[in-house]
């Protein structure tokens, strides 16, 4: 079963659940497949959803997933690591209206460029790399004494520094 999260904000991710909806629809990809779409706009056909759930009902739904698509939101993904779950991210972006900035992508390429996850910038590619998950696993385990929060941690105080 494939879950897919994409947060609770009041950011839209359309993208995201359309392009899902549409692989389903053309079966495409034919594993089961449950959202959490959050504020998103569209009503996805081919899946079942829930705009909003409970931290234990979100936790089931990890538990249950083979495979989880989520934002770029850092909770999101760590505790979907924490869960030793393959993991593919495709990070909210602002040109699409889905976040007020880009931290989402930065984030996403360091987890990706360490190994940890996969990544979808161009919706498009959600079909093969989905495919390409199954077929070629990440190995790289998330573990509590792992570094992945020191980058992130160490990537948001750089770049805050930056800023000013």
């Amino acid at each position: 079963m494939i879950f897919i999260s994409v947060g609770s904000r009041e950011y839209q991710f359309d993208r995201l659940i359309i392009e899902m909806d549409y692989l389903l629809e053309k079966k495409k990809i034919t594993d089961m497949v449950f959202a959490q779409i959050g504020t998103t706009n569209y009503i996805p056909k081919s899946m079942d959803y829930a705009r909003f759930m409970s931290p234990a009902d979100f936790g089931k739904m990890q538990d249950a997933a083979s495979l989880i698509i989520t934002h770029g939101g850092t909770g999101a993904i760590i505790s979907a690591l924490k869960k030793e779950k393959q993991v593919i991210v495709v990070p909210r972006l602002s040109e699409f209206g889905e976040h007020s900035d880009d931290h989402q992508l930065e984030i996403t390429e360091i987890l990706y460029k360490t190994g940890y996850v996969y990544r979808v910038l161009n919706i498009k590619e959600l079909e093969f790399c989905i495919k390409n998950i199954n077929k070629n696993p990440i190995t790289k385990k998330f573990k509590s004494s792992s570094s992945v929060p020191t980058i992130i941690r160490e990537f948001i105080l750089n770049n805050h520094k930056e800023k000013r």
